[in-house]
């Protein structure tokens, strides 16, 4: 080693205790960093470090290894990373600066500036390096906690459903049938017609629970069935709804549109995504829109179901279509999530945007067989 080098070694050595002091009264620290009360003893850490790998005593390996430990205890004690850099690169400006207390031209001091800034430069590299490897991984064990526990939610929810099926849907459907009964044998009873409604309503969520605890089999065949005819008999079915919550319905569908699928599933979708827009649009004031449109473009039937209500918030449009994601207070969040399995189940896919003028859920299925005829649109109002 040369001169200079040991000279500067030897001064560094004599003056650590100065050069810690000063580094400290500077340094940045968290009220949080349980390692708090040994940045002094890291700090002489570093300094032996770079005197080691100065002397030749310290190899890349050996800071790499030194520098993974460090990157664990940041992690653990939860530190600002870029608080970490601040610090570190405040001990080398002031290792620089002792420079100038060493009689020596700046020719023989260059190869020490270099060392230090190549010790500095790998710790720092290696130390980030490890904390961003292990952040990552801690990441990704959150989210499998995450996905699991949203797994056995959806477990327990299969389990309350299938329960809830056998202890409550066979005396709604007795009712159900009475009811129908009783609108045929007294067409004129008051408020036949709403009781009869709000049953289907009631039956409507049943079986959304159903359909996402995977208990309910499937014995409907797949049929073919026109999109007019669908809209039309859903908007009659939700009329009240409608009604109740002063919205302007408009319908634009070409009639000669047909799907091939499980038409009281579609329906379902349908159904949801215009009461959810109903809902939505309560804290709308002035005048209350609900457009349906379904078309053919390039070969792709889209349907798009759009109102006028409060943006969707951007942290939950995101995640609309997830389970137990929800905008409404009371919401169960398990509505859009039915849709979406519903409309991939069917070849499609759903999306939705949200600003605050419109928002707008489209439906859009890649493979379908339907029939155009040259006919104009139907306007339903």
């Amino acid at each position: 080693m040369s001169r200079v080098k040991e000279q500067f070694c030897v001064f560094l050595e004599n003056n650590l205790e100065v050069f810690l002091s000063k580094w400290n009264e500077i340094v940045v620290i968290s009220e949080s960093d349980m390692y708090k009360d040994k940045v002094y003893e890291n700090g002489r850490s570093m300094v032996y470090l770079v005197l080691s790998y100065i002397r030749g005593e310290m190899s890349e390996q050996q800071i790499e290894k030194l520098a993974d430990q460090v990157a664990l205890e940041l992690l653990q004690a939860n530190v600002n990373i870029g608080e970490f850099v601040y610090n570190v690169n405040l001990g080398r400006s002031e290792l620089l600066r002792h420079l100038s207390e060493i009689e020596a031209s700046i020719e023989d001091l260059q190869p020490i500036i270099v060392k230090i800034n190549k010790c500095f430069d790998l710790f720092l590299f290696f130390a980030i390096r490890k904390y961003t490897e292990l952040k990552n991984k801690e990441l990704e064990e959150k989210n499998l906690f995450i996905n699991q526990t949203h797994k056995d939610r959806l477990t327990i929810l299969g389990q309350m459903s299938a329960s809830f099926v056998h202890e409550f849907r066979n005396p709604l459907t007795a009712v159900m049938g009475f009811t129908k009964l009783l609108k045929e044998k007294y067409p004129e009873l008051e408020y036949i017609d709403i009781i009869a409604n709000e049953l289907e309503q009631l039956n409507y969520r049943i079986t959304q629970f159903l359909l996402v605890s995977k208990k309910e089999v499937v014995t409907k065949s797949k049929e073919k069935f026109s999109i007019q005819d669908l809209i039309q008999e859903i908007l009659d079915f939700i009329y009240p709804s409608i009604v109740n919550g002063q919205v302007h319905v408009h319908a634009d569908i070409d009639p000669a549109l047909w799907l091939y699928g499980y038409r009281d599933e579609i329906r379902q979708v349908i159904i949801n995504i215009i009461l959810n827009s109903i809902d939505a649009l309560e804290n709308r004031r002035g005048n209350r829109k609900l457009s349906v449109c379904c078309k053919v473009s390039n070969g792709q039937l889209q349907m798009c179901i759009s109102n006028n209500g409060p943006a969707i918030p951007a942290r939950l449009k995101q995640a609309i279509f997830e389970p137990f994601v929800t905008t409404k207070e009371l919401g169960t969040g398990i509505g859009l999530y039915v849709c979406k399995q519903i409309i991939e189940k069917h070849g499609g896919w759903i999306h939705c945007d949200s600003s605050e003028d419109i928002t707008t859920f489209s439906i859009v299925f890649d493979n379908h067989d339907s029939t155009i005829e040259a006919e104009s649109p139907v306007q339903v109002v």
